[in-house]
């Protein structure tokens, strides 16, 4: 509604005058796009996968240290959701022994088939290939310490629905490891804020968080947990 205030009572009018933002719309009134499911994302990699185990990238993102921050340990279970070439997989799958299990989640048929070979070929038993949805890693319920999503979050096009199915595989006190790029969604990278924004939209805390990954402060390692 348009107020005329020439037609107006005088005090109306005076009103008018003198606060003219009264009668606009407030910042929380205006329209908000969807959060989430709806942001860029980068084209999930489909090429060489054995890119991924260029030499050094132990010592470049320090992931006996990652491991270390999630309580991947002897026995426990963990999830590499985004597995690709299966790099992060393997070095999982030593440190959790034989008493433990390691799931590989990928959305690509090849990355699977991938990790498969090179988990029989490297003699790790305790790995098991999941070909996950866009929206659902399809873990077993209540199987899981620990899960490590890296430089994968910007990749996914639904992360809001696939966190919020990734729950139910969680047990108490799980702990669910981001490590990604800042950037814009699709130019393989993802704002720290969007991640903090869609993990909680889909139920999670954080706990802790971290840029000693890369040691060039454009990574950064995030760390949740469900809430109850």
């Amino acid at each position: 509604m348009i107020f005329k205030c020439r037609v107006l009572p005088l005090a109306v009018l005076i009103l008018c005058q003198a606060f003219p933002f009264v009668f606009a719309r407030s910042p929380s009134q205006a329209p908000v796009a969807p959060a989430g499911e709806h942001r860029k994302t980068s084209e999930p990699y489909t090429g060489d996968l054995s890119i991924f185990d260029s030499p050094g990238r132990d010592e470049r993102l320090q992931v006996n240290r990652v491991m270390d921050i999630l309580g991947i340990a002897a026995g426990k279970n963990v999830a590499d959701i985004g597995a690709g070439s299966g790099w992060f997989t393997v070095r999982a799958a030593r440190r959790v022994g034989e008493h433990g299990v390691v799931y590989a989640v990928d959305i690509n048929p090849e990355s699977v088939r991938y990790v498969d070979e090179r988990a029989q070929k490297e003699k790790l038993h305790n790995v098991k290939t999941i070909l996950g949805k866009a929206d659902d890693p399809l873990l077993p319920a209540g199987a899981l310490d620990a899960v490590l999503l890296l430089k994968t979050y910007h990749e996914v096009a639904q992360p809001v629905a696939l966190l919020r199915n990734l729950r139910v595989a969680l047990r108490p006190g799980a702990k669910i490891g981001i490590i990604d790029r800042n950037g814009n969604g699709e130019d393989h990278g993802v704002g720290r804020d969007v991640v903090l924004r869609e993990t909680a939209q889909a139920g999670y805390r954080l706990l802790e968080q971290y840029d000693f990954v890369k040691g060039d402060k454009v990574d950064y390692f995030l760390v949740f947990t469900a809430q109850q």
